[in-house]
């Protein structure tokens, strides 16, 4: 069994245009695939959950419907934190934080700081996240400490890269899922995913469910993971 999981939830938009419904919509019902998810994850003592919410170039897409998604993600934290906090669920977001609305670095900086002590399972939800510019930033943090003689350039290696990440106190992803058929990685976790193995599976993200994990469970238990070897 896996122990971390990481999903592209891909497809909210063209379920709702499938159905003639508003593109919200189909983001109400991800939230709602999020959560049936995560539960599923936790029935199967997975512990880690990286999931890609919103994306730096997301940012190009319809004011209104930027504006909605992020209503929708403090409604749904508002409405669920409680629930959340109960299950012993640690809550993080990753991402550039600081060019959010007020309202919705409040709502996360909240819902962190009550569930930092939990640790029956880790939810990390990439929110205006890029892996480029987590991985630049990276880079910057070293050589500021190279520019204060901190660090000398030789002791720059891989691992000491990886601890400078956002991602730094997560295992690497197992695997990596996209939905709604779709075959890329969209700039998500490229240094972490590694080794991971990748599934693509064509359901639309709001129609995910128990029986779509369980499948994508089964095709990992039968590949051998070689790590270059």
């Amino acid at each position: 069994m896996p122990e971390h999981i990481a999903i592209i939830m891909d497809g909210n938009r063209r379920w709702a245009s499938a159905r003639s419904l508003p593109v919200l919509e189909g983001h109400r019902q991800g939230v709602k695939a999020l959560r049936r998810t995560s539960e599923a994850m936790r029935d199967y003592g997975i512990k880690y959950l990286t999931v890609f919410a919103f994306s730096t170039e997301n940012k190009n897409r319809p004011l209104e419907e930027v504006n909605g998604l992020m209503k929708l993600i403090c409604m749904s934290l508002k409405r669920e934190l409680a629930e959340i906090h109960e299950n012993g669920i640690c809550l993080r977001f990753i991402g550039e934080r600081e060019t959010l609305n007020k309202d919705v670095r409040e709502m996360i900086d909240y819902a962190e700081s009550l569930t930092s002590n939990n640790s029956r399972f880790f939810m990390t939800v990439c929110l205006n996240y890029g892996s480029h510019y987590d991985i630049a930033r990276a880079a910057q943090k070293l050589a500021i400490k190279v520019q204060q003689g901190e660090l000398v350039v030789a002791d720059i290696t891989p691992a000491l890269m990886g601890e400078n990440l956002s991602t730094a106190n997560l295992p690497a992803p197992d695997i990596l899922i996209r939905t709604s058929g779709e075959h890329r990685v969209s700039n998500f976790l490229l240094w972490e995913i590694s080794y991971s193995e990748l599934v693509f599976v064509d359901t639309y993200w709001p129609d995910f469910n128990k029986k779509d994990l369980e499948h994508v469970l089964s095709e990992f238990q039968t590949r051998q993971r070689r790590y270059g070897h």
